[in-house]
């Protein structure tokens, strides 16, 4: 399963323990909030991106994807 900005740090934490340090070390509270709403754009994917590498997750851009499907 892939992490998502339409998921809590909080829940993140709780389900795939290895990222607790990650969030943690970005100063991300363990919140319900989504990531979604806590996070600006840039520093989301970022973020995404560690969080998934972590747990050993592939992520998914879906604008890269139309674009690169586009034709």
């Amino acid at each position: 399963m892939v992490m998502l900005a339409s998921m809590s740090p909080k829940a993140i934490a709780e389900v795939w323990e290895a990222t607790g340090d990650i969030l943690n070390k970005h100063n991300i509270p363990h919140t319900r909030k989504t990531l979604g709403a806590l996070l600006e754009e840039e520093h989301l994917h970022s973020l995404l991106q560690k969080l998934n590498a972590a747990v050993g997750s592939s992520t998914c851009n879906p604008y890269r994807m139309r674009l690169t499907n586009a034709n």
